[in-house]
């Protein structure tokens, strides 16, 4: 397993990813879309969910294609960011065949950022509006930590984010993970630089320090959030075709990525989703070992794009939590005030 030449969840050819974002707002969008309409499913593990058509992707449910999947921050007013996204899908001509009419199919899930100290004073809702930005921004190419739908997250100690990352497999399948990490749960293990997700990381791509040579006595987590304010969502894609019901069994098994990579995770307290995709242009034939090794590849993808959110996120005037990059190397949770540049489209 290789990371792609992106390592991005658009590794997967045919897949784009637009973002908008409001500064000001400290919220955004991020929309998946593709080529063509492409089949999806999806898994909630968290016990708080926020969504929109995910009924919809359910194996025995009509509709076998979808046209994009938002991620949004906003809470339950962000779900209108799917709104934006498929009024410019129509106007585009995408959408679901219904005689001479076209529907746009597109399922969405959002996480609580409204008391990340950004300005939610408005008049109009601004989700619709960032919902059709974030649809024609996409491109292959786009930047991950502090943009889009996660601009404003948070987790349990530390700034969230957007992350992304890719993998490649022996057979030749490419499985990509897209991320907004505001979580519950912490990413780094106690309040140090190093992250839960050390094992699963390739190329240094999140700084490559490893796990501690000790770790912590386990001991109760206390949460660093109250009651609905978290959530953890996810996409996983791969090039391999597989149908709903596959797609729904790859979900899940992604989930154990959330795990690996936050701790805790899937609380009572958190909407933790995960939706799986497929571009469906790569034939798996008999070999019964694809599907096994997609979801081992799914759920370390994840981790990866996990850790890559916390990693990336830069500092923001208003910001209630520090980032990864304010981190001193020996002094743990101190700001420090230097942080590289945001990151860019690569």
């Amino acid at each position: 397993m290789r990371p792609g030449p992106r390592n991005l969840i658009t590794d997967v050819p045919g897949l784009h990813v637009g973002n908008a974002e409001d500064d000001r707002l400290k919220s955004g969008v991020t929309v998946l879309t593709a080529d063509a309409p492409f089949a999806a499913g999806v898994h909630v593990m968290g016990g708080a969910p926020g969504t929109r058509e995910t009924d919809l992707l359910a194996p025995d449910k009509l509709v076998q294609a979808v046209d994009a999947l938002v991620l949004a921050g906003g809470s339950a007013f962000g779900l209108a960011a799917c709104d934006g996204v498929a009024d410019a899908l129509r106007r585009a001509g995408r959408g679901h065949a219904v005689g001479p009419v076209r529907v746009p199919i597109v399922p969405g899930a959002i996480c609580f950022d409204l008391l990340n100290g950004g300005d939610k004073d408005w008049e109009e809702n601004p989700y619709p509006a960032l919902g059709r930005r974030a649809w024609r921004d996409a491109s292959r190419d786009f930047a991950i930590g502090s943009i889009g739908a996660g601009t404003g997250a948070m987790t349990g100690r530390l700034k969230g984010g957007l992350g992304s990352a890719s993998a490649v497999l022996d057979s030749g399948v490419t499985v990509g993970a897209l991320v907004v990490v505001n979580a519950l749960g912490h990413a780094n293990v106690d309040g140090s630089r190093h992250f839960w997700a050390a094992p699963w990381e390739l190329d240094a791509e999140f700084g490559g320090l490893g796990l501690p040579a000790a770790f912590p006595a386990a001991a109760e987590p206390i949460p660093g959030k109250a009651l609905g304010q978290a959530t953890t969502i996810a996409i996983v894609a791969t090039d391999a075709a597989l149908d709903k019901a596959g797609l729904q069994r790859l979900a899940t098994v992604a989930h154990d990525g959330m795990a690996r990579a936050l701790v805790p995770s899937h609380t009572p307290l958190d909407g933790d989703l995960v939706f799986a995709a497929s571009t469906g242009t790569r034939d798996m034939g008999d070999d019964a070992s694809i599907p096994f090794a997609l979801g081992h590849a799914a759920a370390c993808t994840l981790a990866r794009a996990i850790a890559r959110a916390i990693h990336a996120a830069r500092p923001a005037t208003g910001d209630l939590q520090a980032c990864w990059c304010q981190m001193p190397e020996q002094e743990k949770g101190q700001r420090t005030g230097k942080c590289a540049a945001p990151t860019q489209r690569e």
